[in-house]
């Protein structure tokens, strides 16, 4: 009897992992956990030959089938899944936790587990389709019912304990992001750090008095809502995947989108129509506009210190135009907004 084939191992995540040792670590142990995965919950891989399973910045994802009794495939569509194997990280524990609250409404359902190996089964979903090429007033109320639905209210079960405070985060930010800034030599204006600063006083544990917190997806980009299989372009055709969750107030989720699809944004009044997908967004989910701009500024007054000291310059430029974009103060002699590299240009989706 023939063996199946190796699952190949996409050549981007191996560039990712080969510079330390843990990642290397990691790599030799891939298709030893891929084959455990695929025998443990009699799963078979559906990729067509040639063709390399899905990676993104920290997991592996093959496509899968169920096996039938007498060891043949279903027919097709009736038992397909995805195996998603993580690199160990704390992301990848706290993703588990989140999907198993959602329990599959708004989100990709958890079919299994296996912890030790950092791996998921996961309900499968059309990553040939995401709300990244939906227009924008559509994507806006799909993105929005998405949120309502993943807006939990917390309780006692325990996975809640696994996940960060968006509000601590915030007071973290209060002493980390001047010691970054001074330290990587100032690498923007004073104003816009001290724009994030007032963000994360006022937003903070200390300065906030009212709000409601919830269980949120920080990293709900277009990219990261995908369509079910074979469902409509529409409201309640589509679930979210990779969450970094957190529990606070749900305006914190809108940022990711407001860095994404810039190219879109009009040649002449881009400020302002960043600014009217801040609002609008944040309306398809019942959520305060307002509030929304001024987490998606301190967001990205972080990301742009972490681009700075990782040297990533396009993805700085990027952080710099929209954080002083929010901040109703565009910096100058930065690119347009239709020269400014997507973040899948520098990075991969992440896993």
């Amino acid at each position: 009897m023939t063996s199946p084939p190796a699952i190949p191992i996409p050549p981007a995540l191996t560039r990712r992992y080969t510079a330390r040792a843990e990642g290397r670590s990691w790599l030799a142990s891939l298709p030893r956990l891929i084959e455990r995965c695929l025998e443990q919950w009699q799963l078979v891989a559906d990729l067509a030959p040639g063709s390399q399973p899905w990676s993104g910045q920290g997991a592996v994802v093959v496509p899968v089938q169920r096996k039938t009794c007498d060891g043949d495939r279903d027919a097709p569509g009736t038992a397909t899944a995805a195996l998603k194997i993580a690199y160990p990280h704390e992301e990848a524990l706290q993703e588990r936790q989140a999907l198993l609250l959602w329990s599959g409404i708004g989100a990709v359902q958890v079919l299994g587990a296996d912890p030790d190996a950092g791996a998921l089964l996961l309900e499968r979903l059309d990553a040939g389709r995401s709300l990244q090429d939906v227009p924008l007033d559509t994507a806006a109320e799909i993105w929005g019912g998405l949120v309502r639905q993943l807006s939990l209210l917390p309780d006692g079960r325990p996975e809640w304990s696994e996940f960060d405070s968006v509000a601590a985060r915030a007071e973290r930010w209060s002493d980390e992001l001047p010691e970054s800034w001074e330290r990587l030599g100032r690498p923007f204006p004073r104003w816009l750090l001290e724009a994030a600063l007032e963000v994360c006083q006022t937003r903070g544990a200390v300065g906030r008095r009212s709000g409601t917190d919830v269980l949120v997806h920080a990293d709900l980009h277009f990219q990261n809502v995908l369509a079910l299989a074979g469902g409509p372009a529409l409201p309640g055709g589509y679930k979210a995947i990779d969450p970094q969750p957190a529990v606070g107030e749900a305006e914190f989720a809108v940022a990711p989108l407001l860095w994404n699809r810039l190219a879109e944004l009009p040649s002449a009044g881009a400020g302002p129509a960043l600014l009217q997908r801040c609002r609008d967004f944040s309306a398809a989910a019942g959520l305060d506009g307002e509030i929304a701009r001024q987490w998606a500024l301190a967001r990205e007054v972080d990301n742009a210190l972490e681009y700075a000291a990782e040297g990533r310059d396009g993805d700085l430029v990027r952080s710099l135009w929209v954080a002083s974009t929010l901040a109703s103060n565009t910096l100058p002699q930065l690119p347009q907004p239709s020269e400014l590299p997507a973040p899948a240009e520098t990075a991969h989706r992440p896993g």
